[in-house]
C-alpha cells in the first residue's frame, strides 16, 4: 500500500480511494454546510471543554500540516456534552490551510472555503487508547473552527512563532504551556454530523463539532513585526 498521499494532481483526494476503499464510503467527511438545511435537535448538550495547558508536549512538522500534541494519560484535558456521550481526551490540533486566503478550509459553508481550518482531537475514553478508538463509529469527536481574514490574533502568536523551528518534515520541538481553548472564538454554537478523518485512513469514527463563528488571523501574522 502506497502512504504517498498528498493534495497534487497524481496523489490528491480523488486518488485516495485506490489505497483506501474507505474514502467511497457513507460518512466521508469533509461536507459542505448549509445552514438553512441543518436540523435543530433540542437533545443536544452544551459543549464543555476543560484543557489543561501543561499537558502541551511538543509541535510537529508531519509533512501535510503541523500539529500540537497533549498527553492524554489521564482525563485531564477533555471534552464532554454537545452530540457526545461519555467523556473524549484531547490528543492533539491541527491546521489546514491554502496557498492562497479563497481555500484551505475541509469544510465549507454554503459552498463558500474559509482560508484556513482549524481541528481540535479528541478520543472516548471508553476506548483504551487513541488507535482502538480510532477505529471505532464512536471513537473520535472533532472540534472544527473557521479562521477568517481580518485583525490580528495576538492568542494564536505562540503557535505560529514555533514554526521556524519546524520548517522541514519531521521535525518537532517542545511546545508547552499552551490552552488551545484560547483559540476558540466567543461562541461554542455548532453544527454536527457524524462523518470521518479528512485524511488518510479516513477512517469513520468522528463525531464532527463545527463551530458556527469562526476566528480571526491577519494575513501578515505568521510573521513577526
Amino acid at each position: 500500500m502506497s502512504h504517498g498521499w498528498g493534495y497534487g494532481a497524481n496523489n490528491g483526494p480523488e486518488k485516495w480511494g485506490e489505497d483506501f476503499p474507505v474514502a467511497n464510503g457513507p460518512r466521508q467527511s469533509p461536507i459542505n454546510i448549509v445552514p438553512k438545511e441543518a436540523q435543530y435537535d433540542s437533545t443536544l448538550k452544551s459543549l464543555k471543554l476543560k484543557y489543561d495547558p501543561s499537558n502541551a508536549k511538543g509541535i510537529l512538522n508531519n509533512g501535510h500540516s503541523f500539529q500540537v500534541d497533549y498527553e492524554d494519560d489521564a482525563n485531564s484535558s477533555i471534552l464532554t456534552g454537545g452530540p457526545i456521550s461519555g467523556t473524549y481526551r484531547l490528543k492533539q490540533f491541527h491546521f489546514h490551510w491554502g496557498a492562497s486566503n479563497d481555500r484551505g478550509s475541509e469544510h465549507t459553508v454554503n459552498g463558500i472555503k474559509f482560508p484556513c481550518e482549524l481541528h481540535l482531537v479528541h478520543w472516548n475514553t471508553k476506548y483504551p487508547n487513541f488507535g482502538e478508538a480510532a477505529s471505532q463509529p464512536d471513537g473520535l469527536a472533532v472540534v472544527g473552527v473557521f479562521l477568517k481574514i481580518g485583525a490580528a490574533n495576538p492568542r494564536l502568536q505562540k503557535v505560529l512563532d514555533a514554526f521556524d523551528s519546524i520548517k522541514t518534515k519531521g521535525k518537532q520541538t517542545v511546545f508547552a504551556n499552551f490552552d488551545p481553548k484560547t483559540l476558540l472564538p466567543g461562541s461554542l454554537d455548532f453544527w454536527t454530523y457524524d462523518g470521518s478523518l479528512t485524511t488518510p485512513p479516513l477512517l469513520e469514527s468522528v463525531s464532527w463539532i463545527v463551530l458556527k463563528e469562526p476566528i480571526s488571523v491577519s494575513p501578515v501574522q505568521p510573521h513577526k513585526q
